[in-house]
């Protein structure tokens, strides 16, 4: 099956996520499994950082490759996987930029309003997009959240709720630095750091 839809790519740095695509133009499925990875998790700031990096960069280069020829990916998928991988590739990226963007764009029209400057009628109309979209964006990041979440992990949820836009600052950061990355060092693997193996 591997060698029938081309092996893996050494190139992309989300190989998992290219392979999947790959399988999906070819006929196959993907199911998740339940059971438990026991895989490390990053366990500070600077590893989870580039972890993120990767990801972002690695769901780019998936898209960039996959979307060489659209035609040929919407005529080898089914039309609702061709929309969801646009929204999970195209969509994940694209919102992660922006969040700073829109930040960046609130803050200033916050100040605007603070030095009492008057504000145009497309400002007017800007600063209601911008919150609207900063809600739907968080609303449907901590919908999600709560529903994979079992009963007895959603105490204490409303921590995280404070923590989604320092959360989402992050990922946007660490999406900004994958562009950049891409740029300059498009297969460098920031690879997570594991502890050492043990015994289970």
């Amino acid at each position: 099956m591997l060698d029938e839809v081309g092996g893996w790519d050494p190139y992309n740095v989300t190989e998992d996520a290219d392979l999947a695509l790959r399988l999906a133009r070819h006929g196959y499925r993907c199911e998740t499994l339940s059971c438990a990875t026991r895989e490390d998790g990053p366990e500070d700031l600077v590893a989870w950082h580039n972890q993120r990096v990767r990801w972002f960069k690695g769901w780019i280069q998936t898209w960039l490759v996959h979307m060489r020829e659209p035609s040929a990916l919407a005529s080898e998928l089914p039309l609702v996987s061709f929309v969801v991988t646009q929204i999970l590739f195209a969509g994940m990226v694209l919102s992660s930029l922006l969040h700073l963007v829109l930040i960046a764009m609130l803050l200033g029209l916050a100040v605007q309003v603070l030095f009492d400057v008057p504000m145009s009628l497309w400002q007017s109309y800007l600063v209601a997009f911008d919150v609207i979209s900063i809600l739907l964006g968080y609303g449907a990041f901590l919908f999600l959240g709560w529903l994979v979440l079992k009963p007895r992990d959603r105490r204490g949820f409303w921590k995280l709720c404070l923590f989604t836009p320092v959360y989402w600052t992050m990922l946007s950061w660490a999406a900004w630095c994958a562009l950049y990355e891409l740029w300059r060092r498009p297969h460098h693997w920031a690879k997570t750091p594991h502890r050492k193996a043990r015994a289970f």
